[in-house]
C-alpha cells in the first residue's frame, strides 16, 4: 500500500513515550503522532489521551528523507470554534477610544539631533498610500535608507573625539 500525505488512516496505538505515541498503519508501517498533534488543547501527558491498543484515526503529515511517517490526530477533525472573547496571541484590545487603525502623530516632527520638537510633516511632503506591494516596498526602503543616514549624522557628532599625544 502507498501512503500519500494528507490521507487519513485508520491504525493502532502500539506505544506511548513522553513525546507522542506510535501508532501501526494498514500494510505493516508505523509512524508517530507527536505530543502537539494529539489535541488541539494543550497535552501534558499522553497516557491522558491515549493507551496501547486504542484504535485511532490518524492523518499522514510528513515522511522524511529516513522514511519515518509524521502522523497527527487533531488534523483529522475541525478545530474547536473558538469562544467571542478570545483572541489570538500577541493582539492587543483597542484602547477606550482610539481606532484600531491609527498611526502615531504625537512624535512625528521629533528631531533626534536636537532633542526638541520641529512642526510636523506637512500633508504635502507625505506620500500618498502605496497601492500594491512593490509601491509599499519602495516607499519603506526608501523611509527607511532616510532615517538611517539621519541617525548616522547624527550619532557622529556626538562621539567623544580623543586627544593623542605623539
Amino acid at each position: 500500500m502507498e501512503l500519500e500525505v494528507g490521507a487519513i488512516l485508520d491504525g493502532k496505538v502500539t506505544g506511548i513515550t513522553k513525546f507522542g505515541a506510535f501508532v501501526s498503519l494498514p500494510g505493516g508501517r508505523s509512524g508517530l503522532v507527536h505530543i502537539s498533534e494529539i489535541a488541539y488543547s494543550f497535552v501534558n501527558d499522553v497516557n491522558e489521551l491515549l493507551s496501547v491498543g486504542q484504535d485511532v484515526k490518524v492523518k499522514l503529515i510528513g515522511i522524511d528523507e529516513s522514511g519515518r511517517i509524521n502522523l497527527s490526530i487533531k488534523q483529522t477533525e475541525p478545530p474547536p470554534a473558538r469562544p467571542a472573547g478570545n483572541r489570538p496571541r500577541g493582539q492587543r484590545p483597542p484602547r477606550g477610544g482610539e481606532s484600531q487603525n491609527r498611526t502615531p502623530t504625537a512624535y512625528q516632527g521629533y528631531s533626534p539631533r536636537g532633542g526638541s520638537f520641529s512642526q510636523p510633516r506637512s500633508a504635502a511632503k507625505q506620500p500618498q498610500e502605496p497601492q500594491d506591494f512593490d509601491n509599499m516596498l519602495k516607499h519603506f526602503l526608501s523611509e527607511s535608507e532616510s532615517r538611517q543616514s539621519d541617525l548616522n549624522r547624527g550619532g557622529e557628532s556626538r562621539r567623544p573625539r580623543r586627544n593623542r599625544r605623539g
